[in-house]
Formats: C-alpha cells, structure tokens, sequence
C-alpha cells in the first residue's frame, strides 16, 4: 500500500483532507459531558397522601406500586421513600443501555394496573412519572425589590410563566418549584361549623358543586324546528374566580329564606396553594427557586446554555423588580474541565513537536509526523459522532495520550527515511522506498498490537463498560488513522517534501544538534556494548526480572482502591437536621446561622438554601444549602480548595446548637449520587419489627464510629419522631351513629387539608384546598374538640368515641429492592481509600444479627463492581494481544518475547501511584491497559527487525544487538514524545486537575520504566525464547522467503 501512495502522492492529500473535513464537522455536532453515561437509566414516581402518615403512605401506596413494578425489564434495583408529609417516591434503575423511554412506557403501563387498588385522594393527585436525575443540574433564583412581590406572589409567577418554559427546555428531564403558587384557601372555624351543624363535608360538598365547570348547551341545534332562525350557546358562569365569589357559596338554604354561606363559617383567601412546602433564600434573602434536573442521555452543557438563553428571553418581559440569577450551576465545572484538557492537549502537542525536533534536526521532517495529529484526532471525533459518544473528560483523555502514540508510526518512518538518506545518500524517494519495505511490517504488528490491547474493552458491558468504551473508540480510531497515515500520507509526504543529502548527514552537525548526534551516538555503542554483555549471560538477568515482577505486585497490592478521584468541583452542599418535631421557623433560625458563616468565607461566592427539603428527606426540620464557590483561578492552594472548605465548615457548623449539619462535597459522577462518599442500605431481611432494625442500625453505627478507617458515618434520613395516635372506639362512634368514614373525612379535611377542585385565576387552573384554621389545631385537646356529623345531623365530639396518646412514629420509611431498609452515608477517614471503607463496612456489617443484610448503591456500587471487572479486562487485553502476535508472527513463541515486557510498565505504573498517593481507580485501570500496548509497542520495534535480520542468517543474539542499535532512536524518540506529551497532565491544577494527575501519573511513570527497562531486556528475553523455543525449519524458511519478498530488506 505505502508503494501506491508513494506514486500518488495527491491521493494521500484527498484522503487526509477529507478526513479533517468530517471529523471538523463532527467536533460542532458531538455533545459535551464530564462522563460516559455511567449511571442506570432511573424513572422516578411521585405520590402525594395527603395527611397520610410515612407508615399509612407504604402501606396503601407505595408497596403497592412497588409490587407491580417487581420483574421490569431491565430493572436492576429500586428504592421506595414514603414520609411523613404525606410525599412518597419510588425510584426504579435501570441497566445502562436501557431506552429511558420505553422504561417509563412500561413503568407507566405497570402503574395502570396498580392505580385502581390506590386511594382516592392519591388518584386524584395523580402519580407523576418521570425521567429522573439524582442531582440538580442548575439553580434559577427568581428576587424582587418590589415589596408587593412577596415569596406567594414571586412563586404564582414563576409557576405560571418561569417554570413551564424551563420545562419545554430539550435535555430538562424535571424541573421542580421550591416555592408555592396561589391557590383558594378556605379556613374553617369548626366553633362556627358547630353552631350551624355543619360538617367538613358539607362545605366540600358545597364548593363542588357551585365551583364547577356547566356544559349547558345551546339553544337552536339540530335538528331543528322549520324556519329556525335563531343559533347561540349557552354560557353558564359555573366557575368562581375571587374569594368573594367562593365566599357566598350557599351551604344551606333555611326554610325561611335564611341562607348559610361559606363566609359565616370560614375565612375565604388567596393565599398560597401549600404552606407546608419548601422555602428558598439566597444569600440570606427570602426567594423563590426552581431546581432542573437533567433528562438521562441528555448534553449538559448544551441544555445549561438553552436554560440560560431562556431566561434571557425571558427577562425583559418580567415585572419591573424581579429578576432571574443562576446562582447554582454544575455544568461549569464539565465546561472549564474539558477546556482545562483541551489547554492540556494543545500543549501535548507542542512538547511533542519540540522533542520530534530535537531527534529529527530539521523542521520538514518535523512537520511530516506532526502533520498527523490533527488527521487522527479528527478522524477520532468522526467516529465519536458515528458511535453516538460524546466528548467528555474519558474520551479527552484518551485524545491527550493518543497524541504520543500517533505520532509513532510516523516518526518511525522519517526517521528510518532520514537515517537511510544520512547514512547511504539515497535520494528521498528512494529512501522511501527502502524504508517502508523496511519497516512496513513493524508498522502493521505495532497497530495490531496497539488495537489488540483496545479493542477487547469496546465489548464490556454495563456502567464500567460505559466508561471504558468510549475512551477504547478514541484509541483504537487513533492508533488506526495513524497507521493508516503512516502508510499512506507519511511516506508521499517524505518522497516529495523531503531534500536530499549526502551520505554522513549526521556528524556535518554543528552546535547544539552537533553535540546532541556525538552525545547520542556515544550512548548509542555503549548500549549496544551494554547489550551485548548482557546477551552473554542472560538466563542471569531473569532474576532482576523476576524481582521486578515481585516489587510490582507488592506495590499493587499496597494500592488503596477507589472508582474516581475526588473533584473540586466549585460548589458544596450542607445537609441541615434538626431533631424530629423542630418546626420550619426553627430550621429557618439554624440555616440562617450556617448562611451567616458560609458567606463570610473567601472561597464563598453565593448560597442558595432551601428549607423544608434535603436529600435525607422533606420536612419541616429539614434543610438544604448550594453553595457556590470563588473560580478555581482566584482559589490557589490546597488550603482553599473544596474539600479544605468542607473539613474546615464542618468543625465550625458543628458547633450550631440544636441541629445536626454536614457539609458535603459532590459526588465525583454526579448522576450517582448525592454527596461525595459511600452510600449503603442497611436490610431487614428476616421480617424483624423496625425497632429491631433501628437497633442494629445503631449497633453498625456506634461499630463505626470506633473504626479508624471511617469518617462522618450517620443515618441518612429522617429520624423517627413522637406522634400523636388517635385511637377510635369503632364500636362506640357507630353506636352514637357516626360513621367512620364521616370521621376520616373531618381528621383529613380539618388537620390535613383537603383539595377539592379547581377554579380559574388570570388564565391558571390553581387548586381550592380547605383546612381548620391554625388556632383550631396547635394541640391534642384541639383534635379532641372536632365534631363529626351523626346520622341525625348531631355534631359528636371526637373525644366522646376517642383518645389520643403520644408515641414514636417513622418519619420517613424506606425500602430497597422490597426489603425495609435503612439508609447510611459516611466517608472514608483522612488517609484512607473508599475501598478500605467499603471493605471495613462490610466487616462491621458481618457482626449484626441474623436476619439483617446490606447492599450498595449509587457511585459505591459501581466502584464495586468497577473493582470485579479490572483483572477480566487486563487478562482479555493480554490475551488479545498474545493471539494477534502469534498469528502476526505465524509462531506461539515469539509473541511471549513481547508480552514479557508488560510487567515492566506496570512496575512503574504503580511505583508512580503509590509515590504520589494515588489510588487504584478507573484512571489507574485505563493507565495500566494503555502501558500494556506502549510497553509491548517497544517490543515489537525490536523484535520485528530482530526476527527479519535472522531470516537473513543471523544469529539470535546477533540480530537482536544489531535491531536494537538500529531502533534505539526511534524508540527513544517515540517514548520521550509520549513522556513530555502527558507531562502537563502530570503537573495540571484547577478544575479536574485530580483526574489528569491520577490518569498522567501512571502512564508516565510506566512508559519511563517500559523504556528504560526494556531497551535492556527485550534483547534478553528475545534471545532467551528462540534458544528455548526454536523455530522449526519449515518455519525458517517461511521467514526467509518474506525477508526475500521485503523489498530493500535489512540484509
């Protein structure tokens, strides 16, 4: 092939531009992501029972739902939260891969079949299925300066014109108020509702059947009488639209014309539809906000941006004083991230160049290899788009160490072109000619390599398959487009750029370059001597290789292990607790205090906090803070860095009396989880009461906080609180002939609140809810005091058939995979890995009593199942490689002279983790399958010529010295280039700066020792398996034959 190209060099030319043309057209077409979609495809369901109990709520909803979604495809594990407020949500995930789409086709189809056995308050709530995202993507504050723009009245306006664009937003998966819209509110005076024998009832009843919607007709429709003239619709105002319209609903009419409306017995109001919900601040100053989440498989950036350029749109049609900020973004962290690599890869590719330089000394044979490298990147991004990837930190990655490998081929071709025309004075096409008869062969067993050791991680499913896969497609559409290149473009480009020169080039060299060819060349014999000396005995230099492979899996092992480094990702989290029962005013009283601190340190830019909701859960003693933190530019040092701030604010908010407050970092992958840490799911999977769980929750805990390897584990949920149990004589209200539905509906109406229909406000259906006013139920002896309407219209007081008594009830249940469960977060001590937590968790879970079990969620899972997966991947690497060489080479000997080198790589792998404290995660993986190809590349160089010199008659050792004198500039050459190419990786800082150093070191520390090493012992154990292993005379003189075949082969 590389002949053809040679004599039509234009060829080449339309070939490589047409690849730069469609890779630049897909680099403005590929969506931009931190990660692969590592995290299951989720659907999320949202109940709403009112006045229900957490207990009520499982019990008559959510294990009902739940048992119908049991067996749907695809489901790998769920999670079901019911609370307190009446709020229930069941989470389903699902295997990645798994269209989002149809999964919420089916779960909603599943849902239909449950939906009768529901509660009738529940159906008409509705159940909400959606696409769901465990963290917001994005903050939107709505303030205002106009005092006649209140939280109520900034929340009716956000929910009417805010909210509903940001959902039509492509890529907003939900989009949830943290604030409340407007709503009819009817406050009933039960005193008053006594003395007119009125119920709760009686007034729902009223409001639904004057406040509703009348289809009347009209008058003159066919068919008709003969000569109708006459045609019009009949409109009847059944619908109310003011308070005062809902305050003259008749509730009775007397016999005498006297009339009871709504107004004698309640206060009628435009309020606000709940006032139980969550309240937003920010910066210490009341709002409202509206949280996005982001739809599964949707682009990040590209859908921040469209939110942003929405609320643009939106802005001048605001009222004068309110105005949108986004003071909460985590798209900005994946934005700086990529171009902080993309910063990385430009100057890759400059240290590159100046290395390629300094070994080629002319700028025209620089320029030819480093030609490439755009060819093959965009070639890489071509196949990104085809393969439906993205560009994200994995596949940027992938581009920064690929820039020292594309380079290879093509250096390997100048530089024997260069050396051919130095030492022999052949003309430039000539000198082609010879060396790519030459090398041709090393260039095709090198790629073979390379993509052998690639290529098997495209085939790995699940979330680790997720990540490795795309980073295999930018390797493998590199490394081929640079072979492809190097036997195509690299050689036209060589017979018809390059200039001839006379034989001895090398030592007309003055200066700089003139110093650098003698020092070269004195290295060059003193290897080749060293090389020598070292053939003489070389069974002897097995045992160096041996403590070799000794000290790399000793250092392996003393590894800790993680899934991926933790971030600074410019923003925090505080996850406020006050103790069960605190109202909203306490929990108010306390976030106050913790914005007062955060927003005074420096590395603090904005604060959003949201009282009434936290991950751990909803409720009135619940509360949230996003904190945003200063650019990474104006944080410099580790002493300001996020997790400096976490550590130093969680000491300082400790001290906040009357609440439990964790500052929190992010989760390294966003999408699983909440918080940075593990998450773990303690089960009762022996039917134990949920004392007996509580009990072996606090056993674990208490174990924990003993355990030196853990940090900060605490329950992860909503502690159990007292409650008020309203015990009823059934025997006794039916005897007084009350009915016990009669009662239900009072106890909902009065203490819960009851939404009973609709009415029309400025073009917005919003809700009419009734509920006892405040005074009538603050306490016990106020529960006691309702009336309930007896068959004979006899108000009965609850307290003649009824008791009450305090008890501990759950705030909040939880089931895993149907199984009750309570939650755990905690972190691994300073100094220790989330590996040593897991396993040390693990431990203390063993120790509980029989019955109880345990399971990992969110990002702990798939570190888990990250850590089963990396011995197949490393073992399917290897093994692709030893078959593609042994059908490469037509022999089951020689391959194991190159995978011999392997361990020398991973020796400095690890060596280079361990020396700069680095742990065993996806980085470490991807490092340790890339120096596999690059320490066996090296291998090939040598081995291949080796082989070709002793088809010609040479002996073994002979072959070998002489192959290794010929390649030692190129491999020396190709390795420096790829050292100083990932070299900014090493030394990055700012946002992702923790995955280029854990992804840089490795690969660095591992081509150091793959090239030192192995410049040494390749010879060795090349000589040391043909004296083992012979080749066969049948196959000498095959090898002879396609030396002879080679043309200009090194005779």
């Amino acid at each position: 092939m590389a002949q053809f190209f040679i004599n039509r060099p234009i060829f080449a030319w339309v070939i490589a531009l047409f690849i730069l043309v469609i890779g630049g057209t897909a680099v403005t077409q590929l969506p931009i992501a931190q990660y692969p979609p590592v995290a299951p495809p989720a659907i999320a369901l949202s109940v709403t029972y009112p006045g229900a109990s957490a207990q009520t709520l499982e019990d008559a909803v959510i294990s009902i739902i739940e048992r119908e979604m049991n067996g749907a495809p695809g489901l790998i594990y769920m999670e079901a939260v019911s609370q307190a407020d009446g709020t229930g949500s069941l989470t389903l995930n699902f295997d990645p891969g798994t269209n989002p789409d149809l999964a919420q086709v089916d779960v909603q189809n599943r849902l239909a079949r449950a939906t009768p056995r529901l509660p009738a308050s529940v159906i008409q709530q509705g159940v909400r299925v959606d696409k769901a995202n465990p963290n917001f993507l994005l903050f939107t504050i709505l303030s205002s300066d106009n005092p006649s723009f209140d939280p109520i009245a900034l929340g009716d306006y956000a929910a009417r014109t805010v909210l509903p664009e940001i959902q039509r937003v492509p890529g907003v998966g939900q989009a949830s108020l943290f604030g409340t819209e407007r709503g009819m509110r009817i406050w009933l005076d039960p005193a008053k509702l006594l003395g007119y024998r009125l119920s709760p009832a009686d007034v729902n009843d009223a409001i639904r059947a004057q406040n509703a919607q009348v289809d009347s007709g009209t008058i003159g429709d066919q068919p008709s009488v003969p000569g109708q003239t006459l045609f019009a619709t009949v409109v009847v105002r059944g619908q109310l639209t003011s308070a005062e319209q809902f305050g003259n609903i008749v509730l009775r009419a007397n016999a005498d014309g006297s009339t009871v409306r709504l107004k004698d017995v309640a206060r009628v109001e435009l309020g606000a539809q709940s006032y139980g919900g969550r309240s937003t601040r920010l910066n210490g100053q009341p709002s409202v906000g509206i949280g996005v989440q982001l739809a599964p498989t949707a682009n990040a950036l590209q859908t921040a941006d469209l939110v942003k350029q929405r609320l643009k749109e939106l802005q001048p049609y605001f009222p004068a004083g309110v105005k949108a900020t986004i003071p909460f973004d985590s798209s900005l962290f994946i934005d700086i991230s990529i171009s902080q690599v993309v910063e990385t890869l430009i100057e890759a590719v400059v240290l590159v160049f100046l290395v390629m330089f300094l070994f080629l000394q002319n700028i025209r044979y620089t320029l030819i290899p480093t030609l490439v490298v755009p060819i093959a990147l965009l070639g890489s991004f071509a196949t990104l788009l085809a393969l439906g990837f993205s560009i994200n930190v994995l596949t940027m990655f992938g581009m920064v160490l690929v820039i020292g490998i594309v380079v290879d081929d093509a250096i390997v071709v100048v530089e024997n072109v260069e050396r051919i025309m130095s030492e022999e004075g052949l003309s430039p096409l000539a000198a082609t000619r010879k060396a790519m008869g030459q090398i041709s062969g090393a260039i095709i067993g090198v790629t073979v390599v390379l993509l052998s050791v690639f290529v098997p991680l495209a085939f790995f499913g699940g979330a680790i398959g997720n990540i490795y896969r795309q980073f295999a497609a930018v390797m493998v559409s590199a490394i081929a487009f640079s072979a492809f290149m190097a036997l195509s473009l690299t050689p036209a480009l060589c017979a018809t750029l390059l200039k001839p020169v006379e034989a001895g080039h090398h030592l007309e060299k003055k200066g700089f370059f003139g110093m650098f060819n003698r020092g070269f060349n004195r290295m060059a014999r003193r290897y080749e001597n060293g090389i020598t000396r070292m053939l003489k005995k070389a069974p002897r230099w097995l045992i160096l290789y041996a403590a070799v492979i000794a000290v790399a899996v000793l250092m392996f092992q003393r590894l800790p292990t993680s899934f991926v480094p933790n971030e600074d990702q410019g923003s925090i989290l505080v996850n406020v607790q006050l103790p069960p029962g605190a109202t909203q005013a306490r929990t108010l009283a306390v976030m106050q205090q913790a914005e007062d601190y955060m927003l005074k340190q420096p590395e603090v830019e904005s604060m959003v906090s949201v009282v009434g909701f936290s991950f751990a859960g909803s409720g009135q003693n619940a509360a949230l803070g996003f904190i945003t933190l200063k650019p990474w530019d104006e944080r410099q040092g580790e002493e300001r860095s996020a997790q400096a701030l976490v550590a130093r604010s969680f000491g300082a908010l400790s001290k906040i009396r009357d609440a439990i407050i964790f500052p929190v970092s992010p989760p390294a992958i966003r999408d699983l989880g909440r918080a940075n840490g593990f998450a773990f799911r303690l089960q009762d999977r022996g039917g134990h009461t949920r004392g007996e769980l509580l009990a072996a929750r606090g056993q674990l805990l208490a174990a924990a906080a003993k355990s030196p390897l853990l940090a900060a584990v605490r329950p992860d949920g909503l502690e159990d609180a007292a409650q008020l149990e309203l015990s009823i004589d059934r025997e006794r209200a039916l005897a007084l002939g009350v009915p016990i539905g009669a009662i239900n509906a009072v106890l909902g109406t009065s203490l819960g609140s009851s939404y009973v229909n609709d009415f029309p406000n400025a073009g917005r259906l919003q809700r009419v809810v009734v509920q006892a006013e405040a005074q009538a139920r603050m306490t016990p002896e106020d529960l006691l005091k309702l009336n309930v309407m007896n068959s004979s219209g006899q108000p009965v007081p609850l307290a003649a058939f009824a008791s009450s008594k305090w008890i501990s009830g759950a705030m909040q249940t939880v089931r895993y995979n149907g199984y009750p469960t309570m939650r755990i977060a905690g972190e691994a001590a300073k100094g220790v890995s989330s590996g040593a937590a897991i396993a040390e968790m693990e431990r203390l879970a063993a120790e509980l009593p029989a019955g109880f079990g345990y399971e990992w969620t969110g990002l702990t899972r798939e570190e888990k199942l990250s850590g089963s997966t990396a011995f197949i991947l490393f073992g399917f690497s290897l093994l692709a490689v030893f078959l593609c060489l042994a059908a490469l080479y037509e022999s089951w000997s020689i391959p194991f002279a190159v995978l011999l080198v392997v361990p020398l790589g991973i020796l400095g792998v690890v060596l280079g983790a361990n020396f700069r404290g680095l742990e065993n995660d996806v980085y470490f993986k991807v490092g340790m399958i890339t120096i596999i190809g690059l320490a066996a590349k090296n291998a090939v160089l040598i081995i291949e010529f080796a082989k070709d010199l002793q088809a010609h008659g040479r002996s073994a050792a002979d072959a070998v010295i002489e192959a290794a004198h010929l390649r030692l500039r190129p491999i020396l050459m190709t390795s420096l280039a790829f050292i100083l190419g990932v070299l900014p990786l090493v030394l990055a800082s700012g946002a992702g700066s923790a995955s280029q150093r854990a992804i840089g070191t490795g690969v660095m520390g591992g081509m150091i020792s793959a090239t030192t090493l192995a410049v040494f012992l390749v010879p060795v154990f090349f000589v040391l398996v043909r004296r083992f292993f012979p080749a066969s005379e049948r196959q000498r003189r095959r090898d002879a034959h396609e030396a002879e075949e080679s043309s200009g082969g090194p005779a």
